[in-house]
């Protein structure tokens, strides 16, 4: 049986028969898996940390956008769930029977619940804050896996069946509609997107609102709110995505960066009780998450999506406590003192005794003019869902011999005419994977194209054409492509550090022994740095982002991991 835990397909066949998700599939073991019943012993478990008391028909326990609300577990009588349209109540589903529980995923992040949920009829409840239900998770193996399987799916059944809070007016021509949209999907936050162009309804909407097509892409919060061409910090804050965070509370560790390399400090720091801070610019997995399928990470032998594998960790960070900021980034590590100053693009400084440099690497932009006017209208960095239906039953072009361009080129041939893969080399064999390389060489919907580069782009808004050249025989011609991805070699994200660590010639953090005397100058411990510790004690470098490092998820997982081990010692010192 696949594990469809975050499954859109399989999610939204769970929902008990007669109700709203549950018209379209009779998948009864994922029904009893997102509305399982407790036992009598479970229940009794619980009331230990809860509360019990009776609730009157017609109470509202919880609404969509409430800043706090509670776990509720039935004891007897009904709650009926509910999801806001415009003002019109949706029903999703009844909670009747005793041991049913209320909440999503949305409970343990700290995030506004996107229904309703109301008493149908008199009952008695139980009660208990969503720090009390943490601590049930963390403690109790039998009920965590319980209640996260639940949360997990009911979130995945809400995406899959676009029931948030918001919606997003814009258009496929649109870089910042695109950006918005792979913000909101890469962060799990369901929403319905129209499409000025395709959708007929819109205009009603953009009456009411009293917008113009100047103003799209538009976010639409709880139908009250307007956002127009908003940032992605500003849609986090809108909707919600962030808890507050104390300015005066000194962190034992701040983790730059949710990829895949921070998001296992985070768990392994929070699950051996350090006070942990995560600080995220876009969406939690990096540049992992928008990997459409990962086969060679250990234990998922079928593969699984960047996407998913950063959702099960960011909820794993949350289980143990770790707080979390969304479109958040650091501009400014002040290094000179104890504690670690580190200042936001929002202009908050938090203060940590340690730091975690996690913050990855971005796709190496090719040299041609005027591609800034093409990215996100038909230039790409990335492969997910969004941009494969952007390009359905049309020609494409996949830049790059790595194994991310290789799992694009096979991800974007399921839905596109045909993919056209182009590396400067002579072929894939020494950068590519040899599974990737197979399932290439054996899809009749891939060419690979060697000693190939792009030389040109043309286009009126948007991408039309792409100029190629041939290295060897500096052979010019066009082909019309609309939809081009660059996956061509990384960056490293270090702009924002300024003077305060070592990095090598090519900009990567040097750590542990790759640190020379010269970077050690002002080293202030009789010991040498730790095996992922800077030139700065206490402030350590993993992932991609890392001098040498080895760029695979696994490889950043491991990093992250044995991180929070010196940690420890940094903190003892």
């Amino acid at each position: 049986m696949r594990d469809a835990s975050l499954d859109p397909a399989a999610a939204i066949a769970v929902v008990a028969p007669g109700t709203r998700w549950g018209t379209m599939a009779e998948d009864f073991e994922r029904r009893d898996q997102m509305f399982p019943r407790l036992s009598a012993e479970q229940i009794e478990r619980l009331s230990k940390c809860g509360e019990r008391r009776r609730v009157a028909r017609g109470t509202v326990l919880f609404d969509q956008g409430d800043t706090s609300r509670n776990f509720h577990v039935v004891i007897s009588g009904e709650i009926e769930v509910v999801h806001l349209v415009d003002g019109r109540e949706e029903p999703i589903t009844v909670l009747h029977a005793p041991g049913q529980f209320t909440g999503e995923s949305s409970i343990l992040t700290g995030r506004r619940p996107l229904v309703r949920g109301r008493m149908r009829e008199d009952g008695e409840l139980l009660e208990m804050t969503p720090d009390a239900l943490r601590k049930v998770v963390q403690s109790d193996s039998e009920l965590s896996e319980i209640f996260l399987r639940a949360f997990i799916l009911r979130r995945v059944a809400l995406i899959a069946n676009h029931q948030g809070d918001a919606v997003l007016i814009g258009s496929c021509h649109s870089a910042a509609t695109l950006r918005i949209r792979e913000f909101l999907t890469r962060n799990g936050q369901p929403h319905t997107c129209l499409d000025v162009e395709k959708d007929s309804g819109v205009q009603v909407l953009l009456d009411r609102f009293q917008l113009r097509l100047e103003d799209v892409p538009v976010v639409i919060s709880r139908y009250d709110r307007v956002l127009k061409n908003p940032t992605n910090e500003e849609v986090a804050d809108c909707l919600g995505l962030n808890v507050a965070i104390e300015r005066d509370r000194v962190r034992d560790v701040v983790v730059v960066g949710a990829g895949p390399a921070g998001l296992a400090a985070a768990v392994y720091g929070a699950s051996e009780g350090l006070d942990v801070l995560v600080v995220e610019s876009h969406a939690p997995g990096g540049q992992a998450g928008s990997s459409s399928k990962i086969e060679n990470y250990l234990g998922f032998p079928t593969g699984i999506s960047g996407q998913a594998l950063a959702a099960r960790a960011f909820m794993q960070a949350e289980k143990f406590g770790a707080d979390i900021l969304i479109a958040r980034s650091g501009t400014r590590l002040r290094c000179d003192g104890q504690p670690y100053l580190l200042d936001l693009a929002d202009g908050t400084t938090v203060s940590t005794r340690t730091i975690v440099i996690a913050t990855g690497a971005r796709y190496r932009k090719i040299t041609v003019p005027d591609l800034p006017r093409f990215e996100g209208v038909g230039v790409y960095s990335g492969a997910s869902g969004t941009e494969a239906q952007l390009c359905e039953g049309e020609d494409v072009i996949v830049v790059g011999g790595g194994n991310s361009a290789g799992q694009a080129a096979i991800f974007l041939a399921r839905t596109a005419r045909h993919v056209l893969v182009l590396v400067r080399g002579k072929g894939l064999a020494e950068t590519m994977s040899r599974y990737l390389i197979q399932r290439i060489e054996a899809s009749g919907k891939i060419t690979l194209r060697t000693f190939t580069e792009v030389s040109g782009l043309e286009g009126n808004g948007r991408l039309e054409r792409v100029h190629l050249r041939d290295s060897r025989t500096n052979e010019l011609f066009a082909m019309p492509i609309r939809h081009l991805f660059l996956m061509t070699g990384a960056n490293p994200n270090t702009d924002w550090l300024t003077d305060c660590v070592a990095l090598d010639g090519k900009g990567f953090i040097k750590t542990g022994a790759d640190l020379t005397e010269e970077n050690l100058a002002t080293w202030p411990l009789k010991r040498p740095p730790y095996l992922l510790e800077t030139s700065r004690a206490g402030v350590f470098a993993v992932g991609d982002v890392r001098s040498n490092s080895v760029k695979r998820v696994a490889s950043a997982v491991g990093e992250g991991s044995i991180c929070v081990h010196f940690i420890h010692r940094a903190l003892a010192e």
